[in-house]
């Protein structure tokens, strides 16, 4: 029943919010469209916790205003909204399939964002280079999700070497993420669970690292440490039944 009512205020919301960002998106205002991206974001989280019953735990230091990527562990809708509500103003690289939605592609290019085609398709190359041309002179920290799409709870896919060219050609530390949103969100389906759902901000691989080094680093870290949050959520789940 839970999840029933979340759904059918999650999306009423999120038309009103989509309505009057694409608005402000005409007259080329970033900043209001900005600043109602991130009023959206605040909302679904706050939706997640009082209507859904699974509030937001962060674990780790999120790195605010700080010029770094961060690589994040992508299992639900719910991941970019809560990093969002959790980072504030954040530049990010998102898939090109959002931009179908309607509204969401004008606002997310005006937002100052990027959208890229799934690897191996046309332009994908092409988008992710404009985005490291843009982050050059951005504080901004920069989110990716290194997979490219989203892997069910307990899986993962390989992580794509976009990430690895960002980390390389923009010099920048990289903050790995770990997340269980999976377990409350699966996806982006319409069946969601009550819940703590964690997001972690793991320890930082500095620059310099080798694409062979650095690939399976990134992995391990944001792997290894999803599955333990993963089991520490499935634990409680169980606990409360």
């Amino acid at each position: 029943m839970r999840a029933f009512i979340f759904n059918i205020i999650f999306w009423p919301t999120l038309l009103v919010f989509a309505l009057m960002a694409w608005g402000i998106s005409l007259t080329g205002w970033q900043s209001g469209v900005r600043g109602l991206m991130r009023a959206a974001c605040r909302t679904v989280r706050g939706q997640m916790q009082f209507i859904l019953g699974a509030p937001v735990e962060v674990r780790g230091t999120p790195p605010h205003d700080r010029p770094v990527i961060i690589a994040a562990k992508h299992q639900s809708w719910a991941d970019g909204f809560l990093m969002m509500a959790i980072m504030g103003d954040i530049n990010f690289v998102i898939g090109s399939e959002t931009g179908k939605f309607p509204l969401i592609g004008r606002i997310i290019r005006v937002a100052g964002a990027t959208m890229v085609n799934s690897p191996g398709l046309t332009g994908a190359q092409g988008a992710l280079e404009e985005a490291i041309k843009r982050a050059v002179d951005d504080p901004r920290p920069l989110l990716i999700y290194p997979e490219g799409r989203l892997p069910p709870v307990g899986e993962s896919f390989r992580y794509r070497k976009g990430v690895h060219v960002m980390y390389e050609t923009l010099n920048r530390p990289v903050i790995p993420v770990a997340t269980n949103t999976g377990l409350r969100w699966p996806q982006n389906r319409w069946t969601k669970h009550p819940g703590p759902a964690v997001i972690e901000f793991l320890e930082p691989i500095p620059p310099g690292l080798p694409r062979d080094d650095f690939l399976p680093r990134l992995k391990l870290t944001i792997e290894t440490r999803t599955r333990a949050l993963e089991a520490e959520g499935q634990a409680a789940k169980e606990a409360r039944s």
